[in-house]
């Protein structure tokens, strides 16, 4: 059950507040790499202030997208996902079978459109033959109004900010700030809206919003409503710890690829999004963009692995990463 705690401050250890106001001067850049590690290194999870992203476009990507959920089902069925292109889900999947846990579907609807999705179907066709969603096509709703452009708008908004998190990774890391550019300069990455209903009947037993699981990638990053929670990080091994939504900021968090590519120095945390309170019929919606590595980049563990990776035998350590994303995609939607 949801029970909502203080919001996270800048004395939060765990899930930090990380002020990117000063990010232009190299001063400013050594200190937020530094919290930067210090939170990767704990939680792999931080939440970002002055950001840089104009509030008036997340403005129109909430409103535009909530409107769009709004409409009958008859009406968003006509931009279904299906063979070849990507768009509404009625079901956003089981989001614990990325990990091998069977429970009950994830209480949620979905849309999604990637970055790679406005190529033609010849520069979509050269992105891997592995089943993997950065190779569909878009499909775009009519309605409500400008949904294409302002999606457009926010994901180029949203690639220009993880280009930046990725270069302060690299000075986290004690590496060039430009070493992670190469990996990144054909990303495949994605907006995939998560719309969580009101719930008018009991969730099934293991039944969440948004099931337990660790993110694929290298990092995400997520908007969500500032007056409606429900994101919760696992700390330790039985303790999950609320993240408040603060007004004008982002959640970000590394996934399994970056905690590989680090060699365990950084780590990727189990998380969730639980569901109301009994009688609470509020709907959810949020906005995660997922910055994923060109689909054909070699990810090296930069050390020796560590943490939960040591057990991989060495030679089998490096990983292509559009085949590590193309493997817990299917076993997501598995179900």
């Amino acid at each position: 059950m949801y029970q909502a705690q203080p919001p996270p401050t800048a004395a939060d250890a765990f899930v930090p507040v990380v002020d990117l106001s000063t990010k232009d001067t190299p001063r400013g850049r050594a200190a937020i790499a530094a919290a930067i590690d210090r939170a990767c290194t704990s939680s792999g999870f931080f939440v970002i202030v002055d950001h840089g992203v104009p509030q008036d476009l997340i403005d129109r990507m909430f409103s535009t997208t909530s409107a769009f959920f709004a409409l009958p089902d008859a009406q968003k069925a006509l931009v279904a996902h299906r063979p070849g292109v990507s768009g509404y889900r009625r079901t956003g999947g089981t989001t614990a079978l990325s990990l091998g846990q069977q429970t009950p579907p994830d209480l949620c609807e979905a849309f999604a459109a990637h970055v790679t999705g406005e190529l033609g179907d010849e520069a979509r066709g050269q992105l891997g033959d592995q089943w993997a969603t950065w190779t569909l096509a878009n499909i775009w709703p009519e309605e409500p109004a400008g949904f294409r452009e302002v999606w457009q708008d926010y994901m180029a908004a949203m690639s220009e900010l993880a280009a930046d998190l990725m270069r302060l990774f690299a000075l986290a890391l004690d590496l060039d700030e430009d070493f992670f550019d190469d990996k990144f300069d054909h990303h495949g990455s994605s907006v995939a809206v998560n719309y969580y209903p009101p719930q008018l009947t009991p969730p099934l037993p293991g039944q969440w919003r948004r099931g337990p699981h660790t993110d694929f990638g290298s990092l995400t990053i997520l908007y969500q409503e500032d007056d409606r929670g429900g994101l919760q990080v696992l700390q330790d091994e039985d303790t999950w710890r609320d993240v408040a939504a603060i007004p004008n900021s982002f959640v970000v968090n590394i996934g399994d690829l970056m905690a590989l590519w680090t060699g365990g120095r950084w780590v990727s945390t189990m998380h969730r999004v639980a569901n109301p309170a009994h009688g609470d019929t509020t709907s959810r919606l949020t906005i995660p963009f997922f910055y994923l590595p060109n689909h054909d980049a070699s990810i090296e563990p930069m050390r020796p692995l560590t943490g939960a990776h040591e057990g991989r035998r060495r030679e089998q350590a490096s990983v292509v990463a559009g085949e590590w994303m193309s493997r817990k995609l299917q076993r997501m939607f598995a179900g």
